[in-house]
């Protein structure tokens, strides 16, 4: 099962090379993104007192790579639309993913936020 999943994600990954997705405009693209993350699915389906490293690194590295507004504004709206794709996943546990990473952001991950916000 695991096995499938991590195709799932690569091939939803290509997709959004190949599609630019939503970040025309920013410096990373919504693959490298999911990318970052993927080690983070596992831990977000069935979360455990402790994220594991390499969620938490990916997590980290996310963070340190969206450095302007629309690479966040743009990251934020590859992940939303990831978490819409991803059933299951532990919506508590994805909000509070970057503050159990040490990450801080001003808002909590979730399919309904607003990535326009200028905090983002």
């Amino acid at each position: 099962m695991a096995n499938t999943m991590f195709v799932k994600v690569i091939l939803l990954a290509l997709t959004c090379f190949v599609l630019s997705s939503p970040l025309a405009n920013a410096a990373l693209s919504c693959g490298q993104i999911q990318l970052s993350i993927t080690p983070c699915i596992g831990y977000l389906r069935s979360p455990t007192p402790t994220v594991p490293a390499p969620c938490c690194n990916g997590v980290r590295n996310l963070n340190n790579l969206a450095k302007t507004t629309p690479d966040r504004q743009g990251a934020c709206r590859c992940l939303k639309f990831t978490a819409t794709r991803f059933p299951g996943l532990n919506l508590p546990a994805l909000a509070a993913l970057p503050t159990n990473c040490g990450v801080n952001l001003p808002y909590k991950i979730s399919p309904s936020i607003d990535c326009n916000m200028p905090c983002v």
